[in-house]
């Protein structure tokens, strides 16, 4: 399956709720399919979306909060899954789109889920008490409304082509994201509609 394909199809699902994205193509797609305030873009900051996830699902566990990671970032800071674990807050749900390269920097650059690593494997051995590898859109759909629905940390890996949008460009500054983000989160749970980015 495609990355934006997958992203579509769990939109519903998520739009609701906190989600933060790591870098690049990840981040791209999720603005192409409707920006709203409480999704966070975590730009240049390669690694980081399961630890700023975490973060905030301990903060408020009155919220579900979705990461929207990638393989290389998942490698890059393996830590991450086992503080995840550690810390097993029953709010956060990621997905890691495991295209097995760098896409950022060119489909040549393969990552270790390309012959070695499973970062399932990884997770669940890490202690996080739900996992899931999905290979198809309607599996993942399913695995992500199962998570949603469920108290439970959970990692769910999508294995997705190794293709990307044609830019990578989104529209909100980051600053700009960084308080407009900030003031969805003070207003979720309360009687304000998620989509008034006015106060």
């Amino acid at each position: 399956m495609k990355r934006i394909d997958a992203i579509q199809a769990i939109y519903p699902a998520i739009a609701d709720h906190v989600v933060v994205t790591i870098m690049g193509a990840t981040a791209a797609e999720l603005f192409a399919c409707g920006h709203r305030p409480n999704f966070f873009y975590l730009e240049h900051a390669m690694g980081l979306a399961s630890s700023m996830g975490l973060g905030i699902a301990l903060a408020r566990p009155d919220l579900k909060v979705i990461v929207l990671d990638g393989d290389g970032s998942v490698l890059m800071n393996l830590g991450g899954l086992s503080t995840m674990a550690r810390s097993g807050p029953p709010n956060l749900v990621q997905i890691v789109f495991d295209n097995e390269v760098l896409l950022s920097v060119g489909v040549s650059f393969t990552t270790a889920t390309a012959d070695v690593a499973n970062i399932e494997g990884i997770a669940r051995e890490s202690g996080v008490p739900r996992t899931a590898t999905c290979k198809r859109v309607e599996e993942l759909r399913e695995c992500v409304d199962m998570a949603l629905a469920s108290n439970e940390l959970t990692t769910i890996v999508a294995k997705v082509e190794p293709v990307g949008p044609k830019s990578f460009f989104i529209d909100p500054h980051m600053l700009e994201n960084r308080f407009e983000f900030e003031r969805a989160l003070r207003r979720m749970g309360d009687s304000k509609p998620i989509g008034d980015v006015n106060e």
